[in-house]
């Protein structure tokens, strides 16, 4: 009977203090007695924590690692392809403003019939000037056939075979082109040079001339027709005892950059060598 009443009292006071208590925590006073008591036990969990994570983290590095290869080559892959269509892109319109510029060439000179040509081959030599076109004599490409870009004169045709033509530039040592120069209507030939330099040379002293005159093609001799802009002139050199004055032009044309060029195919060039005294070459 004691040992009954023993137990009994017992649990009382297990239910009272776990009353007080739960009163006290609903209360909050407990908190910082509870924060204190845990600290340590949350320091422990944390470092536990720490490592582990950094266990996970050692453990997973070489599979991040060959993904993260295998996300950059990927990447690399569509910058390539991403590269390769825009210069694709920049050819097209390239392209197309270079026909565009061609054709309104042609609309400016509807009395003249026009093929268009890709230069396929350059000169590789310092010595000669001249392009590679992909027109031949199938194509109605006949020597001495002018040539001319968006701008102006690029050369004529001086070889012909059956799929391809050599085009020898107005730059080349041998070219020469009979001109005239505006304003002062002073007619001239202009020459080629191993340098690619363009000039006119035995204009006569009283010609007024300046920088920025245009240049253009006189007809004069038969070989190219006439009004087809050459370039500009760029300087003039005149002394006071010298019988004739020269100049230096500056072309229109970009021979570096010829991609497509126009062969005026209704222009047959004129020989007039057999009219000329002591067998003299006829002008350009």
């Amino acid at each position: 009977m004691k040992k009954r009443d023993n137990s009994s009292l017992q649990t009382i006071t297990l239910v009272l203090i776990a009353t007080g208590l739960l009163f006290l925590a609903l209360g909050g006073y407990l908190s910082p007695i509870l924060n204190r008591t845990l600290e340590p036990v949350f320091g422990v969990q944390g470092w536990f924590y720490t490592r582990f994570q950094s266990l996970q983290d050692f453990l997973n590095a070489p599979s991040d690692l060959a993904r993260l290869r295998l996300d950059n080559a990927q990447l690399r892959e569509e910058n390539a392809n991403l590269q390769t269509q825009i210069i694709a892109l920049q050819q097209q319109v390239s392209e197309v403003e270079l026909l565009s510029a061609l054709l309104d060439f042609a609309r400016a000179r509807p009395e003249n019939s026009y093929q268009a040509a890709a230069v396929i081959g350059r000169d590789p030599s310092p010595f000669l000037h001249y392009i590679i076109i992909n027109r031949g004599s199938d194509d109605g490409i006949r020597r001495g056939m002018p040539i001319v870009g968006q701008l102006g004169l690029v050369g004529r045709v001086s070889q012909v075979t059956a799929g391809a033509a050599r085009v020898q530039l107005i730059t080349d040592p041998a070219a020469q082109v009979s001109v005239q120069i505006q304003p002062s209507e002073v007619d001239g030939v202009l020459s080629g040079s191993l340098t690619g330099d363009l000039s006119i040379e035995l204009i006569p002293q009283d010609a007024g001339l300046q920088a920025g005159d245009l240049v253009l093609t006189s007809g004069i001799g038969g070989g190219y027709p006439a009004n087809i802009l050459v370039g500009q002139v760029s300087n003039v050199r005149q002394e006071a005892s010298a019988l004739f004055q020269t100049a230096s032009v500056q072309p229109v044309v970009d021979f570096t950059r010829l991609e497509i060029v126009l062969v005026i195919v209704n222009f047959q060039p004129v020989d007039l060598t057999p009219l000329l005294p002591n067998g003299e070459q006829s002008l350009p």
